[in-house]
């Protein structure tokens, strides 16, 4: 795993430049450092040493006549089968690293290759002799890749900070990407909170060549059911299918181990993964916010080493800044704070670990999912349900409340992704500004038109993929691991589980026949069960039971006098005053404090931005 950055456009002392960019990525790779510098780009590498440690892995690496030079990000799962018919067909390697395979993989195939790769990536390739600049990033979007054209020049970097240390980068706040935010909770558009830097979507690859830049889409998820399997047929498939990603993404020359919690995403890895230790963190004793002793007794059970941490208040709030610096753009997602420290622990005594990401949106695993058809509210007339929901939309929002509101729209006018924080009436109410930010409907809109055909929990699968999954569990996932200088492989997130999981009916993802009396739905129905033959008995009602996600307990503490002064100061600042109709967010906090609404959200994706705002855009900064 590593960092890079790089830009086009001469610059004075372009390596001193290039080094500040670099340094800033630090953490991204702290074993090793590279630079290429010619007279129209300049690249740069930082190393996490992870397949071939020695020094001879070290990049940028060049193919065999210097015509072409590669900065990479990432990890490569078949790159042996890879090399061995890239030899065959001629080529000659210097080194035993992936890195090296997609060089040579670009030589042969071009951008052919990108649909030949098992693994999570994001790279870049400087052909000397075109003058010709080649990127690309994963399927899913496991690897973050942004870029930036200002003043003439183009840059380019695993992380945004990087591009604060070239003299051509302008800081400006995007506000539009602030009014979105209110809602989604993370960044969700291709633009990003600073002003003309913009990520590379999941699969798509850019090409650059006489100051023109192309960009494209060379893969996409395509739900398509396949009914002639039945129930057994399919488990057994998703067994066979996520041993062989397991086993393809323990490849490495460290030790590997994995995170834990109680729910059946992280067990099944962990399980099947047979690593040596597992990691886990928790708040308090509370067992609502608390897994380390399920974790513990799991972890026995299969024979391993759990390391874990109970993460104090103070250390959680203390946190904060570091966070959001590291994140690059504000995220409200409460459970980034406990991956960061569930990283930190596994990185103290590991560089790689495994996690449960994707298994959600590539099962079915959102309770959501379960919400289009099930309830007998959903057999009344379509017209009386949004005669209700308007009405319902009147009245102060309650979990009660929100059901009737949700049931009268259909799915493309109500979901937006696992999170919805402010309405667009909510946050035009809430802004002092005024931005061109797109409704939330024509965000989600192109997604959903690409599945129109299909049922409403394929539609909501579709767009969780596209959206959430990116915009902020991998988001955290990789910045939280990387600020450690840690490894974190997805497994799930795997190319072959996606193809397979695109053909399983939808009856065998969410099913609404459990079974039990007091069960109204299966959730991940399929995959559960294929879990659960690699559970250990004594410890296999994980299969049936909820992931908490790293729960926190943010809604207890923001009614705690010490933490409320702290958001409060905050809602009150100047920079607060600079955004937000300042009486309507200490209004929102006290209506919490009383016990009024939980607000605890909406609190948390305000307070999240201006924290984020302080890091970046206060004076000296």
């Amino acid at each position: 795993m590593c960092g890079i950055v790089g830009f086009t456009n001469p610059v004075t002392d372009p390596e001193n430049v290039l080094g500040r960019m670099m340094d800033r990525i630090k953490h991204r790779g702290p074993d090793a450092g590279g630079q290429y510098i010619d007279e129209n780009i300049a690249l740069g590498h930082r190393r996490l040493s992870i397949i071939d440690v020695s020094s001879s892995g070290d990049q940028p690496i060049f193919n065999e006549d210097k015509s072409k030079v590669i900065i990479f990000n990432g990890e490569i799962y078949n790159y042996r089968q890879l090399r061995e018919k890239l030899v065959a067909a001629g080529h000659t390697f210097t080194t035993n690293t992936d890195t090296e395979v997609l060089l040579h993989g670009y030589e042969e195939y071009g951008e052919k290759l990108l649909n030949m790769l098992r693994g999570m990536f994001a790279f870049v390739i400087w052909d000397k002799n075109k003058k010709e600049l080649f990127g690309a990033r994963d399927f899913f979007g496991i690897k973050p890749l942004y870029y930036a054209v200002m003043n003439g020049t183009f840059m380019f970097g695993s992380e945004i900070k990087s591009f604060l240390e070239h003299p051509d980068f302008t800081k400006e706040l995007n506000t539009a990407a602030l009014e979105s935010y209110l809602t989604f909770q993370y960044s969700v558009t291709k633009e990003t909170f600073f002003k003309n830097v913009y990520k590379l979507l999941p699969a798509h690859y850019f090409r650059i060549k006489d100051g023109k830049m192309q960009i494209k889409r060379y893969w996409d998820v395509n739900f398509d059911e396949d009914d002639k399997p039945d129930l057994n047929e399919w488990v057994k498939r998703i067994s066979d299918t996520f041993h062989d990603s397991v086993n393809a993404h323990k490849i490495a020359d460290v030790e590997v181990g994995s995170f834990l919690s109680s729910g059946v995403d992280s067990s099944y890895v962990a399980a099947v993964a047979d690593v040596d230790k597992t990691f886990t963190v928790g708040f308090g004793n509370d067992e609502k916010y608390n897994e380390i002793g399920w974790a513990k007794e799991f972890s026995a059970a299969i024979g391993k080493e759990n390391r874990s941490k109970v993460i104090t208040p103070e250390e959680y709030w203390g946190s904060l800044e570091k966070i959001q610096y590291h994140m690059d753009e504000p995220l409200a997602d409460p459970s980034a704070v406990a991956l960061y420290f569930v990283c930190n622990i596994a990185s103290q005594q590991l560089k790689v670990v495994l996690s449960g990401e994707g298994a959600d949106e590539i099962f079915g695993g959102y309770n959501v999912y379960s919400d289009p058809d099930g309830t007998l509210y959903d057999k009344l007339p379509k017209s009386i349900r949004r005669a209700i929901g308007r009405a319902a939309e009147k009245l102060p929002a309650h979990r009660g409340v929100n059901f009737f509101v949700r049931k009268g729209k259909d799915v493309e006018e109500r979901f937006i992704g696992n999170a919805y924080m402010f309405t667009p009436a909510e946050r035009k109410a809430l802004l002092k500004i005024t931005t061109d930010a797109p409704s939330p409907q024509a965000i989600t809109r192109p997604y959903f038109n690409r599945v129109k055909d299909k049922d409403d929990v394929t539609k909501m699968q579709f767009l969780d993929l596209h959206l959430w999954m990116a915009g902020d569990i991998l988001l955290k996932a990789d910045k939280m691991s990387m600020a450690n200088s840690l490894e974190l492989r997805v497994p799930f997130l795997d190319k072959e589980i996606m193809a397979l999981a695109e053909k399983i009916p939808t009856r065998y993802r969410v099913t609404h026949d459990a079974g039990t009396a007091e069960t109204k739905y299966i959730t991940k129905y399929a995959m559960r069960l294929a879990a659960k033959q690699d559970t250990p008995e004594q410890t296999a009602k994980t299969a049936a039971k909820k992931k908490l996600g790293f729960p926190v307990p943010i809604r207890v503490w923001l009614k705690e006098d010490k933490y409320y002064s702290i958001v409060r100061e905050a809602f009150e600042s100047e920079a607060s005053e600079q955004f937000f109709n300042t009486p309507a967010l200490v209004k929102l906090l006290d209506d919490h404090r009383a016990g009024k609404a939980d607000n605890s959200r909406k609190i948390w994706t305000v307070f999240s931005f201006l924290i984020w705002y302080g890091v970046y855009f206060t004076e000296n900064k």
